[in-house]
């Protein structure tokens, strides 16, 4: 199996901690997709979108999209299981998941950043300020939703990490770049991400151990 990465992709962590939950033996191949290597020839075979991460397994055809991915992996490889059995809990982790993997992390990733770079003309100061924007969005739905359910333990559900604590776990690390990001309003989220964190399979993947992070990165 491999997958295709990038040490600080959002949607890349997300797919490293399942199939370390899930205890799959992965090869990474990473790209720099801030230099551009998502657009050679040789990835534009195996993915059109120019976008990480890709999963491959096996012959088959690469998978694209981390949710994708991640269900993928749910049904093919179901032990440990990152989906409840219960139908209304599993429609409840999928719509936490899709809170932040559809409606708040696709306006950050670099393809935007660079339109609004380069295509509108926006300078770095208001770049920064529409990322934090989006960012803020996501999480405050998020914990909305934590505290109106109240289903939470450790995890998002219960005390078992599901799809949700992925998207978390992933989402918050990335919040984690903003220097003065004000975590205050988000206790239940940063109870469960601190929770998370003392997890293996979630510590060990984390975007600043990856081979392909910079040496900063891990300071």
């Amino acid at each position: 199996m491999k997958l295709y990465t990038y040490w600080r992709s959002q949607a890349a962590y997300r797919v490293r901690i399942a199939l370390s939950l899930k205890g799959l033996e992965t090869e990474l191949i990473a790209l720099d997709i801030l230099k551009g290597e998502q657009f050679a020839d040789e990835y534009r075979r195996i993915n059109p979108q120019h976008a990480v991460p890709t999963l491959v397994d096996g012959e088959n055809a690469p998978i694209l999209q981390s949710l994708a991915i991640l269900e993928y992996l749910e049904e093919r490889y179901p032990e440990p299981s990152l989906l409840p059995q219960d139908l209304r809990a599993r429609a409840y982790v999928r719509g936490l998941a899709l809170m932040l993997i559809a409606d708040s992390h696709p306006f950050v990733t670099p393809r935007v950043r660079n339109y609004l770079e380069h295509n509108l003309k926006i300078d770095a100061a208001a770049r920064a300020r529409w990322m934090q924007h989006w960012m803020i969005e996501g999480l405050t739905a998020f914990e909305t939703q934590l505290a109106r359910a109240a289903l939470a333990g450790q995890c998002c559900l219960g005390n078992a990490p599901t799809l949700a604590d992925l998207c978390l776990v992933a989402h918050v690390t990335t919040c984690k770049i903003f220097p003065r990001f004000d975590f205050a309003p988000y206790p239940i989220a940063v109870r469960i991400f601190d929770h998370c964190m003392t997890l293996k399979s979630f510590s060990s993947t984390t975007p600043s151990l990856q081979a392909d992070a910079p040496v900063a990165a891990s300071k």
